[in-house]
This record gives structure tokens, sequence and C-alpha cells, in this order.
């Protein structure tokens, strides 16, 4: 079967390796469909936040089908579409799915039942590639104290993980207005639903931020992890207002006026990934049908996928680019 496969750091290729096979308790999946992910430019460019070893396959935000189960696997059978967690426990350590061990770029891989969930008929492939993805937004806004039609809240940041919690908060009735310079990014979140968007480069945010919400959101997603985002978003929440820190910034300095956050009596909370949050994220997709089709940008197939990485790279020209593996 053909598999990508990040050789060594800064070195891709497609090549053929050998079918997995499955014990009593796994079950083995035919991949369709997977998101390209900016953790996936970091593990291609040799850097992750636990240790990794090459070489390595990719993917961790896909769908799939099952094609044959274990002896000892219930609640499965062919046929089934699912989709996985890519944080794993296991006996020996906690996995990172296609970063400490091969992800869901190959035709074939085996899974255990635990980290999977079955996925309804009203949620297409398209939309179950970005599960993953939107279970970290749908969190960031659950974290954040979640929301509803009598809120506003501000997404600071325009890529995958601000567009996917832009989409959650719509869903979840709110009036949302997302702050991002590229103008694609803009464009795409009022395909979402967005009721404004905000041009960081074009004036004051600040002061664009304020007018539109009359004093303030009740709830700021900060969804960039860029300095200037970071130092904005207490000014961009109202007094007595609630602030989810879902955009990764590690080891970077700045300066910030911490003091607004007890002068305007701010809830701030941090969040990373999507725990406990998955099952609920579906329902909710299932239920609203939100279509997130406007993030999906591009797609390329498995045998294209070094042009799928540099494609997705730009980010004036591409969100979310997908390899479809079958």
């Amino acid at each position: 079967m053909k598999a990508l496969i990040f050789e060594n750091p800064e070195h891709l290729t497609v090549t053929d390796v050998k079918m997995p096979g499955i014990g009593p308790n796994e079950v083995l999946i035919r991949s369709r469909k997977v998101g390209i992910c900016h953790s996936d430019y970091e593990l291609l460019a040799g850097q992750y936040i636990i240790p990794i070893s090459y070489p390595v396959t990719p993917g961790h935000e896909w769908v799939g089908e099952v094609v044959e189960v274990g002896a000892n696997v219930t609640g499965l059978e062919p046929g089934d579409r699912v989709v996985g967690e890519c944080v794993i426990n296991t006996p020996e350590r906690i996995h990172h799915f296609g970063f400490s061990m091969d992800g869901a770029d190959r035709e074939y891989f085996a899974a255990r039942p635990e980290w999977l969930h079955k996925l309804p008929d009203a949620v297409d492939d398209d939309k179950g590639a970005l599960i993953e993805p939107f279970t970290c937004g749908y969190y960031a806004v659950e974290r954040g104290g979640g929301t509803n039609a009598s809120e506003t809240v501000v997404v600071s940041g325009g890529g995958t993980i601000g567009l996917v919690s832009a989409a959650a908060a719509i869903g979840m009735g709110a009036r949302v207005i997302v702050v991002d310079p590229v103008p694609l990014r803009r464009q795409i979140a009022q395909k979402l639903g967005a009721d404004a968007v905000v041009d960081p480069s074009d004036g004051d945010p600040i002061e664009a931020v304020q007018e539109l919400t009359s004093g303030g959101a009740d709830l700021v997603i900060e969804a960039a992890g860029h300095a200037a985002s970071l130092a904005n978003v207490f000014d961009y929440a109202r007094p007595e207002g609630r602030v989810s820190m879902v955009g990764i910034n590690i080891g970077q300095k700045f300066p910030v006026e911490l003091g607004k956050i007890q002068i305007k009596d701010l809830t701030v909370k941090g969040c990373i990934g999507s725990p406990g949050i998955w099952p609920a994220a579906i329902r909710f997709l299932e239920r609203t049908g939100l279509d997130l089709s406007p993030i999906q940008t591009h797609s390329f197939p498995l045998s294209d996928a070094d042009k799928g990485f540099e494609l997705g790279a730009k980010p004036a020209e591409a969100v979310k680019v997908t390899l479809e593996i079958a």
C-alpha cells in the first residue's frame, strides 16, 4: 500500500509499505481523507511538543472506513465510517497519533476501538476530516463558558482553529466577529456565518471591536498565538468578560498589561486539544447541520502530498488542505 512518510526533518516521500495486520482487539481502517495541520509542518521541521523519531507517517485529522474487526471487538463492523482521537493512552506511554506513532496518511492502518467514534450519516466525509480541529474549537468555546444567542463572541485569529471556533459559536447562536489580517480567512469567516470581520492591519482593531460590540465581547477566543493578537484580547473583552486561550505560543515573551485581567474582572482560561469532548462535538455537528466546507480550500491525492504541503504553507492562498487517500 501507499503511505506518506517523513523520512527525516524536511524530507517527505510517498512510498510503498507493507499492509498492516490487526490483533484481536484492533480494527483495520481504510483511510479516506486526511487534513494537513500546522503541527504537521512542525513535525516535518523536526519539532513537536513531545519526543518524536523518524521515519514517521503523519496524519491526525482523518476520516476512514472500518474494513476488518478483531475477534474481541464489539460495537464496530465493516462499513462503519469513523474518526479517531489523536491523544492515545497505551500501557507504555501517552502517544500522539501521527506524531509519536504512525498516523492516517496511508491507505490502511490499525487502530484500537477505544480511540474511535462512529460518524452519523448526516456527517459526510468532508466534514468528518474536520472533526479533529472542530473538537478543538468546540472545546475552546466550552472552556470559555459556552455561549448562546444573547452573546457576542470575538475570535482573534482566522486560521483553521479560529474558524472552527467561530463556527462552533455560530452554531450555538452567538453573534460572532472574526479578527484576521488575511483576506481569504475573513472571506471564509463570512461564508461560515460570521456577523462581522475586522482587518487588524486596517486601523486600530481594538477600536473596531469596541465599536462593533458597544464596549467589548462576552467571550473572546484567542486562536492566533501571535504577539499582536495576544496583546489585544483583554481589550476585546467587556468588563467581567471571558477569554479562552487556544492559540499556541510557547517559549516566546512579549509585553502585555496583565492588570487588565483584574481591572476588568476577566475570567481567562487556557486550553489545548479536546479532551472528553468528541461525542458531544459530533452530535453538535449532526444536529446543527453546520456547513464547514468553506474551511477546506484545497484537496490533493496522496500521490501529490508534496504539492499539498507546499500550498498549505501559504496562508494567503489556502486554509485547510486535505489529502484524498482513497
